[in-house]
């Protein structure tokens, strides 16, 4: 009776760990935190959370810094993601060819990506120092003025989007060069015999046939870069004047300094709600393509 019994319902018994595990790491996180957002807790032991209902969230959808810190999440991440793209189809595209010390190049090339991101944002603490940093001193090599970097309001998220897309455009090629192992031959071969140029082979050929690749590579970087965080609190903790301070970095403000778990978790609530958004229109947009 046992046996039958295991054997109707193996398919569920093999895969139940994994069902808990990811109800415990991944659901229960999402649960508890929506349950915080509705209370004002600074995480006392001795004063209890006080149940305030949508109070937070009135309270962050009216401050200009939330605003603020939305524009710079913005900001920062599609000004990344556009870059990374490009340079990335353009790197996939050259080293998709064949030459000489190819294989060398692509590990050098990958380097960046696997590096622990909180030491690569030192290192480039470093690059970026005003007086001795490598930065500065290729400027004035040049004959430029030299530049402030993650001193300045106005030149700080354009610093972090060049580590930013130093770091993670690997990750897009790399997903573009299994796309172009993929592509047929024959469209190309009927464009040479009709005299297409190679351009015109990249335009009309190889960017619509690597679109569904492109699509999920972005969609991929897209969820990661909008929750980017280790580079920008080891590199400025969201200064200066708060001009680099993305919605995670306040959240973490909000929550481990200032104490305002209740706030902290609102937020985060409506970053997972923004996430989610965008990842789901990214899907939509793809499946529109398909038809």
């Amino acid at each position: 009776m046992n046996q039958t019994w295991f054997d109707r319902n193996i398919k569920w018994i093999y895969t139940m760990p994994a069902v808990i595990f990811v109800l415990v790491m991944m659901v229960f996180p999402i649960v508890y935190t929506l349950r915080i957002s509705f209370y004002e807790w600074s995480m006392s032991a001795t004063t209890p959370p006080k149940w305030v209902g949508l109070s937070n969230y009135t309270a962050l959808l009216t401050e200009s810094r939330f605003w603020h810190a939305v524009g710079n999440t913005f900001y920062f991440t599609f000004a990344a993601l556009i870059l990374e793209t490009v340079l990335a189809i353009a790197i996939a595209l050259l080293l998709y060819r064949d030459f000489k010390g190819k294989n060398i190049v692509k590990t050098l090339f990958l380097l960046p990506m696997v590096a622990t991101p909180v030491a690569m944002g030192l290192v480039w603490m470093l690059i970026y120092e005003p007086t001795i940093g490598i930065a500065n001193t290729l400027l004035k090599s040049l004959g430029l003025d030299p530049l402030l970097w993650l001193a300045s309001p106005s030149q700080v998220i354009p610093s972090l989007v060049i580590v930013d897309v130093w770091e993670w455009t690997p990750m897009i090629a790399m997903i573009v060069m299994a796309g172009l192992s993929t592509l047929p031959s024959d469209p190309y071969e009927a464009a040479d015999v009709d005299g297409a140029t190679v351009w015109q082979k990249f335009i009309y050929i190889t960017l619509p046939l690597l679109r569904p690749t492109i699509i999920v590579a972005v969609m991929l970087r897209l969820i990661d870069v909008l929750k980017t965080f280790d580079i920008i609190y080891a590199t400025t903790q969201g200064g200066p004047n708060l001009a680099s301070e993305t919605l995670n970095v306040y959240g973490y403000v909000l929550g481990f300094q200032y104490f305002k778990l209740g706030m902290a978790s609102s937020l985060l609530v409506i970053f997972f709600a923004l996430v989610m958004g965008l990842t789901l229109a990214m899907i939509w947009i793809r499946k529109r393509m398909e038809v």
